[in-house]
């Protein structure tokens, strides 16, 4: 039986080292997956991510950056590529755009074409994930976050969870926070942030 373990991380720079790991790790790409705020567009749809190697140190994508920095936003074509599976571009209500590549973004696309309610919510309680986290991991995003899910068997949680946790948000301490500034629960009604509270939001959280 497989268990859906679930990670917010404020950089998809974080997002795709962990990815990265999991694949190295011997999780299959196929059961992976990631959704990435694009609201600021930092993910194009006429290229891959994959191959566009921007460094840590170099958002810019000019390739003037030294060291081992992550090929940026590798994790969505990572991940569209080895599972054969395509990068999705979607709506969400109340969380605005977003780029996706695995088996939740697929989840989320079947839901949309079905009609049925309840967005990455409710892919996220669909896939098992409590309510209270599934509130936070989708505000998470909302605000310019990106999760990363896989699916592992519960036998394999002790060697997932650790690679996971590397640089991922702590939940209760984002939850405390966002509930300080009046926030209490996840609202689909809600104006999706722009691509500038996008940029502050991040900035907020910067190492």
């Amino acid at each position: 039986m497989l268990v859906t373990v679930c990670r917010l991380y404020d950089s998809y720079i974080d997002a795709n080292q962990v990815v990265l790991a999991l694949e190295v790790a011997g999780v299959p790409p196929s059961e992976t997956s990631v959704i990435s705020n694009n609201s600021d567009s930092w993910y194009k749809a006429n290229r891959t991510a994959s191959l566009v190697p921007l460094r840590k140190d170099d958002a810019s994508g000019e390739g003037s950056g030294k060291g081992e920095g992550a090929i940026l936003g590798a994790a969505i074509g990572a991940t569209a590529a080895t599972a054969a599976s395509l990068v999705t571009m979607l709506a969400i209500p109340g969380v605005g755009a977003v780029v996706g590549a695995g088996w939740l973004a697929a989840m989320l696309g079947s839901m949309a074409i079905g009609g049925v309610a309840g967005g990455l919510l409710g892919a996220l309680s669909n896939a098992g994930i409590s309510e209270e986290d599934a509130q936070v991991f989708v505000e998470g995003v909302r605000r310019g976050g990106t999760l990363v899910a896989a699916r592992v068997p519960q036998a394999r949680l002790p060697q997932v969870a650790p690679l996971m946790n590397r640089s991922a948000v702590n939940l209760q301490e984002r939850s405390e926070l966002y509930r300080k500034s009046g926030w209490q629960s996840f609202d689909p009604n809600a104006g999706p942030y722009t691509a500038d509270q996008v940029r502050s939001e991040r900035a907020l959280h910067a190492h």
